[in-house]
């Protein structure tokens, strides 16, 4: 037996772990709020993704793009979580992928002030070669060309492929959207875009259509109202945690997905059972994710804090009874 163990919410878990590739943006945020604005600050989808999935201390990396603007204290941060950066390419002289918005005060909505693409614009993702064997995939939200052209320089073909994706896409590049679509196993996207995507108001209409298109799980989030997912005639719908506040809802959806495809990667069982276990481990980070600007709360996130707030989803959601 294995003399290294790892420990997962009090659970041991072996440490021949699948490695998880992590593709999406490395970018800097500028957010405004009800509660307050923020000048420049550490974001994008990888970002969240990958500190999200370091909770379960899986081998994991980051293949992404930024200037050399970017601090390497936001470097030395992403490092401090065992997420290898060899695949995050840094251009000389090129300026870092930015992004600015503003929330209404139903915080459900937001304003776009200002996309910059920058280094962003260019990007050629190239997968570190001690990954291109990686067993789980998880695709953040950019350009479905550059989604495709990782799953093509995989070495083998992935246990698990998962995809993140949004309306902006379906807009302006569904073909190259929907050939992405019929290479992965998961795909993951909020109740709005399932809709658009499927043509159907109806959520179970919508996630059939979906699925007919190639994955074998669809995921659909629903912001503070929880998440579903369906496979084949399967349903299972985990709630969010009522908070009193949400500070940034900014990273969220990036969270919960890292959550997700962490505890899938950690746990090497890819069954609808053991996925109706990642969603809730998805939402749970993602309810810390929210309490601050960024990622200001995920980078202190301690395993006592992720282990207390389980067991109140647990209380959510565990009930008995009589069906005499």
């Amino acid at each position: 037996m294995c003399e290294k163990k790892r420990y997962l919410c009090g659970n041991i878990i072996s440490c021949f772990m699948s490695k998880l590739l992590i593709v999406g943006t490395v970018a800097f945020d500028a957010i405004e709020t009800p509660f307050g604005k923020t000048d420049k600050i550490l974001g994008g989808a990888a970002t969240y993704i990958g500190l999200s999935a370091s909770h379960f201390n899986v081998p994991s990396a980051i293949v992404s793009v930024v200037g050399d603007d970017f601090p390497q204290e936001h470097i030395d941060l992403l490092s401090s979580k065992n997420i290898d950066l060899s695949g995050l390419e840094i251009v000389k002289g090129g300026k870092t992928f930015f992004w600015s918005g503003r929330y209404h005060n139903d915080m459900n909505s937001r304003d776009t002030l200002d996309t910059q693409l920058n280094v962003l614009e260019s990007f050629s993702p190239k997968v570190p070669d001690n990954f291109k064997n990686a067993e789980v995939v998880m695709l953040g939200n950019l350009h479905p060309l550059v989604q495709l052209s990782v799953i093509e320089q995989m070495s083998e073909r992935p246990k698990l492929v998962v995809l993140d994706t949004m309306n902006f896409w379906m807009d302006v590049a569904l073909d190259d959207l929907k050939k992405v679509i019929t290479k992965v196993d998961v795909i993951t996207i909020n109740d709005e875009e399932a809709r658009q995507l499927s043509g159907e108001y109806s959520l179970v209409k919508a996630a059939r259509v979906i699925a007919e298109m190639g994955p074998k799980y669809v995921v659909i989030k629903k912001g503070e109202h929880g998440a579903l997912i369906f496979n084949e005639d399967h349903v299972f719908f985990a709630p969010a945690l009522p908070l009193e506040e949400v500070f940034d809802p900014t990273g969220a959806g990036d969270t919960f997905a890292g959550g997700f495809s962490g505890f899938l990667a950690a746990t090497e069982d890819y069954s609808f059972e053991n996925m109706k276990t990642a969603i809730i481990h998805g939402s749970n980070l993602a309810s810390f994710c929210v309490e601050k600007f960024g990622t200001e709360r995920m980078q202190t996130l301690s395993r006592d804090e992720v282990r207390k707030r389980l067991m109140q989803f647990k209380a959510l959601t565990q009930f008995d009874i009589d069906l005499q």
